[in-house]
């Protein structure tokens, strides 16, 4: 796994079972110092039990947890060096603002004043002046994630693990406070480990994303190279949407593969990985993909093509077009004019250097799922 900085939280074959039921399975994974990172998956693939393991909530059954040199699985939550903002924000409703944010403080029994300069201080960081005396049902819903955040941050983590901590708030207000949170760790320079199962937020705010399956971790990578070059049908439909077609191997040529698909060769460059077998599964994005009514494109694949409907989604519109009894997705910018009739015949084009070759995984062939 690559990371560009020095190693900062450490993962080494972390397992989690409840029964017997594995929830998380031998997860390893290396974060770097000061970097925004997303565990991503979709509901029930143990990104939240990884993180609760993190924070010292839940007993890893294997595995160990490093931060720096040090092993904090091993250690009391309070002594990790980790802090956690949950996803219902968790304030104590008869505690004001001030009296939650200085929580952590109190527990660590450091002194009054003291206390309450680092509440002050920490309140106007995350831009709550003012509020200091309100209750938690007094405050809106992005003021009450601020109240939480800062309630994790006055602490003075090493790493700040966030579960969900905007699904709870409105869509604009959540896109708001996704650049709000984004901006805060860039100022902090703090390692945050952020949970979600929202694709669109890990792409926006991440400078990692770790993406989990059933308890394993499927791949980690920067958002531009999980989108461009996903590692198995499942990361391909997962982050985005996706056109996942197996095309009947030619040949190679040196750094060349020759490929047919719909009856159509092409050739596209090669993949580091060995080729097995007379067949590969291709990642086709639906903005790789035009239409055309009748012109076909000389250094394009062409696919004769029927429209099923279409959707407008605001920049652009979509597609459902039938290839041979097969659905392909195909995003059009829109500019405004009316939509391709449905039942219209069209031609489907793409270049063959938009085309990502899924690897095969370890032991076998790649497969449709």
């Amino acid at each position: 796994m690559d990371v560009p900085d020095s190693v900062h939280l450490r993962l080494d074959r972390v397992t989690k079972k409840f029964g017997a039921l594995t929830v998380v399975n031998e997860v390893t994974l290396a974060i770097p110092q000061g970097q925004f990172v997303t565990l991503l998956g979709p509901s029930g693939c143990g990104k939240t039990t990884l993180l609760r393991m993190i924070a010292g909530f839940y007993e890893p059954d294997g595995g160990a947890m490093y931060l720096r040199s040090n092993r904090i699985d091993r250690l009391p939550a309070h002594q990790r060096g980790v802090a956690m903002v949950f996803q219902d924000y968790a304030l104590f409703p008869h505690m004001t603002v001030s009296d939650n944010v200085g929580y952590g403080l109190r527990l660590a029994r450091v002194a009054k004043p003291e206390i309450a300069r680092r509440v002050a201080e920490t309140l106007h960081f995350v831009g709550l002046d003012g509020l200091a005396e309100r209750w938690p049902n007094q405050l809106s819903g992005g003021q009450q994630q601020r109240v939480a955040l800062a309630r994790a941050l006055i602490v003075e983590p090493q790493v700040l693990l966030l579960d969900e901590p905007l699904s709870n708030l409105d869509a604009h207000l959540r896109e708001r406070m996704r650049w709000e949170l984004r901006a805060l760790q860039r100022r902090l320079h703090m390692s945050f480990l952020y949970v979600t199962h929202d694709q669109h937020e890990a792409l926006a705010m991440s400078d990692w994303i770790a993406v989990m399956n059933r308890g394993h971790l499927e791949q980690w990578g920067t958002p531009r190279e999980l989108y461009h070059c996903p590692a198995s049908p499942f990361i391909a439909e997962f982050i985005g949407s996706a056109n996942v077609r197996q095309a009947t191997v030619l040949g190679q040529n040196g750094p060349t593969l020759q490929l047919e698909l719909h009856g159509q060769p092409f050739t596209v460059h090669a993949p580091p990985q060995p080729i097995k077998g007379d067949s590969v599964l291709l990642c086709i994005r639906p903005e790789a993909l035009t239409l055309n009514s009748t012109t076909r494109c000389a250094d394009c694949v062409s696919l004769a093509g029927t429209i099923r409907r279409s959707a407008f989604l605001g920049s652009v519109t979509r597609y459902w077009i039938s290839v041979d009894d097969q659905e392909w997705l195909v995003d059009t910018t829109d500019g405004g004019a009316a939509a391709l009739p449905d039942g219209g015949a069209v031609v489907l084009l793409f270049h063959p250097h938009r085309v990502h070759i899924i690897p095969v995984p370890p032991g076998g062939h790649s497969v449709l799922v």
